[in-house]
This record gives C-alpha cells, structure tokens and sequence, in this order.
C-alpha cells in the first residue's frame, strides 16, 4: 500500500539521541513511511536507524544532498523533511494531509523549543511571525510539500547552507504556503551550545550576507568556523 506521507529525516554522527527521536515517529509508521538518509556517519548512527526506520538510505554529505536523495526514493505523493532534532505532533500526518486537500502545495508548522526560558518563547515567536510575514520557512518548521511541488522547483539546491530558504522562495512562486498554527518541537542545544545572542547574531548575518548574494559556501564556512 502506498504511504499517505514520506517522511525523510537527514542524519550525520546523531548516535547520542537517535533511538529516543525515532522512537517518537513510530506511531506514523504504517500510514507514513519513515526515510533515514545518513551522509557518512561513523558513530554507529546506521545501525542504531535501522530498526526504526522502513530505509537507511546512504548519501554523500550535505543536508540537500542527503533530502533529495531521500525524496528520490520515497512512495508518498506528499513529503516532509524533518530535522532529526525535531518533533512532530502526533497528529502531523492529518494536518498536512489536510492542508493538501485545502489545495496548498507546501507549508510548515510553527515552531517552539524543548526549553522553557522565557527567551526560547521570544525566538519561537519571532521565528514564526517572520515566516508567516514573508512566506519564507527554515528546516526547523518541518518543511512539507507535494512531490509535484517539489519536482517543479527542482528540489533542494545542492548548496552548503540556506537550501530551506531558497527552496521556500521558488515553493513561493507555486503558491502561498500553509502555515500551520501546531506546532514542532526543535532542540535548543545549539543556541544553549555556543550562545543564544552569538546564535541570533550569527544566523541573522549570515541571512543578510545570502541577500546580498553572498556564496553559500562562504557562508557554510563561516557557520561551522562559528560552531
């Protein structure tokens, strides 16, 4: 039978948290198909994915690659892309299913933070007034889209950073995405990790900097040199 929705989850060295984010989608299991896309891990993430995914799939390294590679082979007319850090309500599959059926071709969710610091509530809320605002979603938001849809803009670009912008920004020119009011919950462990202002200051920058035509490559350099 074929799955109402093609999860595609990109992974690289997630050994330490893999089993308890996994575990949390098995529940969509039957009526969606889960895809793990690993892009050359070598903390023994493949083996832990097995058991809890329908495909491991092997990609070379980078988040674009590794979804388009997901999508390539995924059953469902519908796809999500979802951060291995993310979690998705228990009800997700209905929501975007409806969503489709409302004749949007792509949405996200809103987004909050498994941290209860009234600052992660401020991010979370600006995160999701600015895509609502400009039509523009991050990778955090659990990007969904028909297969179509995402024929028709060629999928991900195959570049270093910035490919869920790009993406939203020609998703745009299809239609106004559906942004949906539920939320996901994403990790705060990197703003925790290297600073929650350096964090905002950072990713702010460097956005501007892709505006302004910057090389996402640059970019990328400059993210990781950061982290």
């Amino acid at each position: 039978m074929t799955p109402q929705l093609s999860i595609i989850v990109p992974m690289l060295n997630e050994a330490g948290q893999l089993a308890e984010k996994l575990q949390a989608l098995q529940l969509l299991r039957g009526r969606c198909e889960l895809l793990l896309v690993d892009g050359g891990s070598n903390d023994g993430s493949v083996a832990l994915a097995m058991p809890w995914a329908d495909q491991v799939l092997h990609s070379s390294r980078g988040r674009a690659r590794q979804m388009n590679c997901g999508a390539a082979q995924a059953q469902a007319d519908v796809l999500l892309f979802l951060h291995i850090d993310t979690l998705l309500p228990d009800n997700a599959a209905d929501l975007i299913a409806q969503a489709i059926a409302a004749g949007f071709c792509w949405g996200r969710f809103n987004v909050n933070f498994d941290n209860t610091q009234t600052i992660f509530k401020l991010i979370a809320f600006m995160m999701n007034c600015r895509s609502r605002l400009t039509g523009i979603a991050t990778g955090d938001q659990a990007l969904f889209m028909s297969r179509e849809a995402f024929l028709r803009v060629g999928g991900f670009p195959d570049i270093a950073l910035m490919e869920d912008i790009t993406l939203s920004a020609k998703l745009k020119k299809l239609g106004k995405p559906c942004c949906l009011r539920d939320t996901v919950t994403t990790s705060a462990r990197r703003w925790l990790q290297h600073g929650i202002a350096k964090t905002i200051l950072l990713m702010w920058w460097l956005r501007l900097r892709y505006f302004f035509g910057a090389d996402p490559e640059v970019l990328a350099a400059c993210y990781y040199r950061q982290r």
